[in-house]
């Protein structure tokens, strides 16, 4: 078996590579969409409660990021190092479970996309008169 380059010079091993690859599958356990309504990336995250042992580390991870502060599913997916739709995935999951709130979901029976563009387009207007 030949050793792999990394970009930073360093000898990357296969398992390494197919590692990363399956563990956003393992961390959905599967599942490409969450059970709930899809979670924009604005939408903010309170923690409810504290994290529990049994808890999954992303999971925890979430729900201790989220205790002093709200965080965007964006933001979160940034802290914890996973996709955006990986992370709206376990979200949803703990806002089913009561571990956490999601705040600012525009989305209830009928969710507008153009609503959402129509805003970031009025603020992107204010900030470019300043």
């Amino acid at each position: 078996m030949t050793d792999m380059l990394a970009g930073d010079g360093r000898h990357s091993e296969p398992e390494e590579e197919e590692a990363s690859t399956v563990r956003p599958y393992a961390v959905t356990g599967g599942r490409t969409s969450p059970t709930s309504a899809d979670l924009p990336v604005e939408a903010l995250v309170q923690a409810l409660a504290a994290p529990e042992v049994t808890m999954t580390p992303e999971k925890r991870r979430i729900v201790e990021l989220t205790q002093s502060q709200y965080l965007s599913v964006a933001e979160l997916s940034a802290h914890v190092r996973l996709p955006v739709p990986v992370v709206r995935i376990v979200v949803g999951d703990l806002a089913e479970s009561g571990a956490v709130r999601v705040h600012g979901l525009t989305r209830s029976d009928g969710y507008a996309p153009s609503a959402t563009l129509s805003v970031l387009e009025s603020v992107l207007n204010g900030i470019s008169s300043l």
